[in-house]
C-alpha cells in the first residue's frame, strides 16, 4: 500500500505515523507514505496558497492551483490504468468506519487531500476528489489528524503490518460487534479477578464465553451496532432481541 498525502504540514504527517505499528510497516516497506506539500506549488514567490473568500465572510481559503499542481505531480505516477483515488478529509463526507476501512484497503495506492483555513476552493475539489470522508461530526483545525486516523486504520488491514494478522479480523467491530474484554497477568488485581472461563484452558467454550461477551457489550454500549451483527436465533434469544 502507497499512501500520498498533500498537505500544508507534511512534518505533522510524518511525525504522527513514523511511530509504533505504523513505523514498523514504514522500515520494512511493507506501506510507502509520501508527503507533498502544497505549498511548493504556490506560484506566488511568498509560497502563499490561501486568498479571501469570492462573496466576503470570515477565514481564507485555499486556492485551487497550489492544489491541483501537487495533485498533478504524483497523480502520473500512479496505477496508469485507474484515475488515483483522493480522499478528502472533511467534516461533509460519509462517516469513516470500519467497512470503508477494509473498502479502502484493497486498493494499491491512496491520495489523501487536508485542507485548512475555511477550506478548499470548490472548484479543484471537483476536479479531483473521488471521495469525501468523516471521522466525525465536529470540527477540526485542519484535515491531517483526520488523515491519520483513515491511514493507521486502513493500514491494520494490510497484509504484514500486524505482527498476528488475525487479530485485525476478531477486533472491535468485527461482525459488527465490540470486542470482548482482555485480561492478563496477575489472575486478581484489587481484588478483581480474572473469569474462571478463561483460566480452563476449554478453548471452545472460551470462544462461547468471548462471543457472548462481545454481543452483550455491543447490545449495551453500542445498539446501533447490534441489529446488522450477524447473531444466532439463540443468541438473539438470549438478549432478548426476539
Amino acid at each position: 500500500m502507497k499512501y500520498h498525502v498533500l498537505t500544508l504540514f507534511p512534518e505533522m504527517i510524518e511525525q504522527g505515523l513514523n511511530t509504533s505499528i505504523i513505523g514498523r510497516a514504514i522500515e520494512k516497506e511493507i506501506i510507502e507514505l509520501n508527503t507533498v506539500d502544497i505549498r511548493d506549488y504556490s506560484v506566488n514567490k511568498h509560497k502563499k496558497v490561501d486568498d479571501y473568500p469570492y462573496g466576503g465572510g470570515a477565514g481564507m481559503v485555499m486556492q485551487a492551483e497550489p492544489v491541483y499542481r501537487a495533485y498533478q505531480s504524483i497523480a502520473g505516477t500512479t496505477q496508469k490504468d485507474k484515475k488515483p483515488r483522493v480522499v478528502f478529509l472533511t467534516p461533509q463526507g460519509r462517516v469513516f468506519n470500519q467497512s470503508i476501512a477494509k473498502e479502502l484497503a484493497a486498493e494499491e495506492e491512496l491520495i489523501f487531500l487536508c485542507g485548512h483555513y475555511e477550506g478548499i476552493d470548490e472548484r479543484v475539489l471537483e476536479m479531483i476528489v473521488t471521495d469525501n470522508l468523516s471521522i466525525g461530526d465536529y470540527v477540526l483545525t485542519g484535515g491531517e489528524l483526520a488523515a491519520m486516523v483513515v491511514i493507521d486504520a486502513v493500514s491494520r488491514l494490510v497484509p504484514g503490518v500486524l505482527n498476528n494478522d488475525v487479530s485485525a479480523e476478531i477486533e472491535s467491530f468485527h461482525d459488527n460487534l465490540l470486542e470482548y474484554p482482555q485480561y492478563t497477568r496477575p489472575e486478581e488485581f484489587e481484588g478483581r479477578k480474572v473469569p474462571e472461563v478463561l483460566l480452563s484452558g476449554h478453548h471452545q467454550k472460551i470462544e462461547q464465553w468471548r462471543r457472548m461477551q462481545s454481543i452483550q457489550r455491543t447490545a449495551t454500549r453500542r445498539p446501533d451496532l447490534i441489529k446488522d451483527a450477524s447473531l444466532t436465533e439463540k443468541e438473539k434469544k438470549e438478549l432478548g432481541l426476539n
